[in-house]
C-alpha cells in the first residue's frame, strides 16, 4: 500500500470530496485515488436507499476505464428472490458484512459471486454504509488479484469506509432534498427552492401556458365511496395527466382535491410559444384518451370518469407566498383566475377541453368557437373555444 496516497485520500474525504462536482465524479475520483493507494479494484458498488414515492434506492457502479453507471429500482426489488440470494440483503437486514472469496465452496450460495467469478474476480466484499440517522447503506468491492484482497489492503478499505460514509450521506441527503422538492412542489419550483429561493416575497413574472383541469362529479363519487377507494382513483386519475404534462415539458404545481394545476414555461426570447402550445395541446389530447380509458371496478359496478380541463397562456406570479415560515411555491395572477373561470364554463357547455381566446389564438386550428361569457370578477367577457369533435355531452 502506498501510505502516502492513503494519507491524501483520507484527507480528501474529510474535505468532502469537494473536487468532484457530482456524484458519479466523486464515485470515479475515489475509486481511482484508492488504486493509486494500492488497493486492487476492479468493480466497486454503491447502493443507497432514498425517500420517494416509486424508488426504493439508487446504484453507482464504478469499474476501471468506464463511465459511473448509474441504476434506481423500485420496490418490488423487496420481494425479488435475486435480493434475498444477494449479499446485499444481509448488509441491509443485518448490517454485517459479507466476504466471499471466488475459492471458497461457501460463496455459491451468493449467485452473483459465481457471475463474477466467470468474468475473473477473486474477492468479492460487501460492507455496510452506515448513516448518522442509524440508516443502513451499502458497497461491494471486487478485485480480480491472485488470492483476492491482502491483509493490508483489507485493513486498509476499512480505514477508508468511514469517512467515506460521511461523504456518501451528505450527497445522499442532498439528492433526497432535491427529490423530494420535486416530488411535493414539482421539478421547477425545486431547483429554485433549492437554489436559494426560500424567502417570502421571493417571486419571478413568468410567461406560461396554464392547465388546469377538475374530475367531474367528485363530490357525489366521495360521497358515496370509501374513503379509501376515492384516494386510489384519484391516484390513478392524476396519473393520466400527469404523465402526459411531464412528456411534453409541463410542470404540476399544485393539486387541489380533484383539481390540478400545471404550466408549461414559455421562452420570449426564444419564441417558443406556439411550440409550446401545441405540446400543452397533445398532452390534453393524451390525457383525455387516458381518462376516458380508465375503468375502475367497485363491487358489481364499473366506475368511468370525465373532466374537464382549461387551457390559457399569460403572464403569471411565480414564488413564495404564505404567512410566517409557512409557505407555498405556487403561481398567482389574473391569468390563472382566468383559467380557474375558464374550467367551470367547459362544465357549464359539457365540453372536457376548452381553451381562451389567447390560447386557441396561439394555437391555431381546430377550434370551434363556442360564444362569449360573462367571467365572474372580470369586467369583460371572454371568449371560449373548444375542439369540434366535442358536439356531445363531455
Amino acid at each position: 500500500m502506498n501510505i502516502a496516497e492513503l494519507q491524501k485520500l483520507n484527507d480528501w474525504l474529510i474535505d468532502g470530496g469537494r473536487s468532484a462536482t457530482s456524484p458519479p465524479k466523486f464515485m470515479a475520483e475515489c475509486c481511482e485515488r484508492m488504486v493509486a493507494a494500492g488497493l486492487p479494484l476492479w468493480r466497486v458498488g454503491v447502493f443507497v436507499r432514498t425517500l420517494h414515492p416509486e424508488i426504493y434506492g439508487r446504484s453507482f457502479i464504478w469499474k476501471p476505464g468506464a463511465e459511473v453507471e448509474m441504476g434506481s429500482v423500485d420496490y418490488k426489488i423487496l420481494d425479488s428472490p435475486d435480493f434475498h440470494s444477494s449479499p446485499l440483503y444481509i448488509v441491509f437486514g443485518q448490517g454485517l458484512e459479507v466476504r466471499a472469496r471466488a475459492n471458497d465452496p461457501q460463496s455459491d450460495r451468493f449467485p452473483i459471486v459465481s457471475e463474477l467469478r466467470a468474468e475473473g474476480v477473486t474477492d468479492y466484499i460487501a460492507l455496510p454504509v452506515f448513516f448518522t440517522d442509524g440508516s443502513v447503506h451499502a458497497s461491494t468491492w471486487t478485485t480480480k488479484q491472485p488470492g483476492g484482497f491482502t491483509d493490508e489492503q483489507m485493513a486498509a478499505l476499512h480505514g477508508l469506509i468511514t469517512p467515506l460514509s460521511r461523504v456518501i450521506e451528505i450527497i445522499n441527503w442532498r439528492r433526497m432534498a432535491a427529490g423530494l422538492l420535486d416530488t411535493y412542489v414539482g421539478n421547477s419550483a425545486g431547483e429554485r427552492i433549492m437554489g436559494g429561493q426560500i424567502r417570502r416575497g421571493h417571486t419571478e413574472t413568468m410567461n406560461a401556458a396554464i392547465w388546469l383541469s377538475d374530475l367531474r362529479g367528485f363530490t357525489a363519487l366521495s360521497d358515496r365511496l370509501p374513503a379509501e377507494t376515492v384516494v386510489d382513483i384519484l391516484n390513478q386519475y392524476f396519473d393520466c395527466q400527469v404523465t402526459a404534462i411531464k412528456k411534453h415539458g409541463g410542470d404540476v404545481l399544485k393539486y387541489m382535491g380533484d383539481g390540478l394545476l400545471a404550466v408549461f414555461p414559455i421562452d420570449e426570447y426564444v419564441g417558443d410559444e406556439r411550440q409550446v402550445c401545441s405540446h400543452v395541446l397533445e398532452a390534453a389530447h393524451e390525457s383525455r384518451a387516458s381518462i376516458a380509458d380508465l375503468q375502475y371496478p367497485v363491487g358489481d359496478a364499473v366506475e368511468r370518469f370525465r373532466f374537464g380541463l382549461a387551457l390559457h397562456v399569460g403572464r403569471i406570479l411565480y414564488g413564495n407566498i404564505g404567512g410566517g415560515n409557512r409557505l407555498d411555491f405556487t403561481c398567482i395572477g389574473p391569468a390563472v383566475n382566468l383559467a380557474a373561470r375558464l374550467e367551470k364554463i367547459a362544465s357549464q357547455t359539457r365540453r372536457t377541453i376548452v381553451a381562451s381566446e389567447g390560447f386557441a389564438g396561439i394555437c391555431r386550428g381546430g377550434w370551434s368557437d363556442l360564444g362569449e361569457f360573462p367571467v365572474a370578477g372580470f369586467s369583460k367577457a371572454a371568449r371560449v373555444y373548444g375542439l369540434p369533435e366535442e358536439t356531445s355531452a363531455a
